[in-house]
């Protein structure tokens, strides 16, 4: 099994429609002339997902305040999202990928190593896309814990 294509900056990010946990229809393009932070997480209601999620929730007004609007994006369902949504008081769309194509698009599933094992599956990764649909950072098995406060150390975003 090899991995998914890795994207690089500079390159085109992979234009997407998927449903929120609301179920309306959400692409990139929608953000066309605004800077995006993807972030694609292994599953809704994990620990390390529900970390992750709270970090971003509890830093959206800087990211906002800099210009970046939030998008998660997971394998899990429409109603699983809103469950994870509602729990944990999230305000930034999820998205539900459940075929893996977005995903694959951005390398962001593959094989990995858990807990010393080869495993084929969702690779937590981060993606800055900027106001023209370039991939300004592409950030690859990132750890939940601190990953939001070390992407806004290289975003250059205040608290």
């Amino acid at each position: 099994m090899t991995d998914s294509v890795r994207l690089e900056p500079g390159t085109a990010a992979p234009d997407f429609t998927l449903s929120d946990s609301s179920g309306a229809s959400v692409s990139l393009s929608d953000f066309a002339g605004s800077n995006v932070v993807l972030y694609f997480y292994p599953a809704a209601g994990t620990p390390g997902c529900t970390t992750q999620a709270c970090d971003f929730r509890d830093n959206l007004n800087s990211l906002q305040s800099a210009g970046y609007a939030v998008l998660g994006i997971s394998k899990d369902s429409i109603d699983d999202l809103a469950k994870f949504r509602d729990e944990q008081g999230l305000t930034f769309p999820l998205l539900s990928d459940l075929n893996l194509d977005v995903h694959r698009a951005y390398g962001a599933y593959g094989e990995k190593s858990l807990y010393g094992k080869k495993v084929t599956g969702v690779l937590r990764s981060t993606f800055v896309v900027d106001g023209s649909g370039s991939v300004t950072l592409a950030l690859y098995n990132v750890k939940a814990t601190g990953h939001v406060a070390s992407l806004r150390k290289k975003l250059g975003v205040d608290a």
